[in-house]
C-alpha cells in the first residue's frame, strides 16, 4: 500500500510556522509522506500543490485570525478542481469558529492545547489500515 500523503499549508500572511514544522516532522516520523508549503502561501498555491503532489490530506495552519476566509477559499478551490481530500486545520481558532470550519469541509480543527498525538491518532483513525511504515 502507498503511504498517505499529507500537505501542511500556511495560507495568508502568517509568518509563524514552528508549529507547522513540528507537526510535519511528527507526521513523517509516524509514517506519513509530508509536503510542507512554507509560509505566506495563497489558497491557490496550496491547492495547486495539493493537486500536483496528489495528496490525500490537506492540513492548514493559521495563527493570524484569517482562518475563516483562507480555509474556506482552500476548501472551495479543492472542490472546484475536483480534488477530494481529507481536510483538517489548526491554529489560534476560537471555539465558535470550529463549527463554521467543519461546515466548510474540515473534518477536525486542532487548537493550541491539542497534542501531536491527537493529530496522529486522528489521521491514523481516518486511514486505519492504509498507513504503511
Amino acid at each position: 500500500m502507498k503511504k498517505i500523503k499529507v500537505l501542511i499549508g500556511k495560507p495568508g500572511l502568517d509568518g509563524h510556522d514552528r508549529g507547522a514544522k513540528v507537526i510535519s516532522k511528527a507526521l513523517m516520523e509516524a509514517g506519513y509522506e509530508v509536503i510542507y508549503t512554507g509560509i505566506r502561501r495563497t489558497p491557490e498555491e496550496i491547492v495547486k500543490m495539493a493537486i500536483e503532489e496528489d495528496v490525500d490530506v490537506v492540513g492548514l495552519s493559521c495563527l493570524s485570525g484569517a482562518h475563516l476566509d483562507l480555509f474556506k477559499k482552500v476548501s472551495e478551490l479543492l472542490k472546484e478542481k475536483g480534488k477530494n481530500v481529507l481536510l483538517f486545520g489548526g491554529g489560534i481558532i476560537p471555539k465558535e469558529d470550529i463549527e463554521i470550519l467543519k461546515n466548510y469541509g474540515f473534518k477536525k480543527i486542532f487548537t493550541p492545547d491539542s497534542s501531536i498525538k491527537e493529530i496522529i491518532d486522528f489521521l491514523d483513525n481516518e486511514f486505519k489500515s492504509k498507513v504503511t511504515n
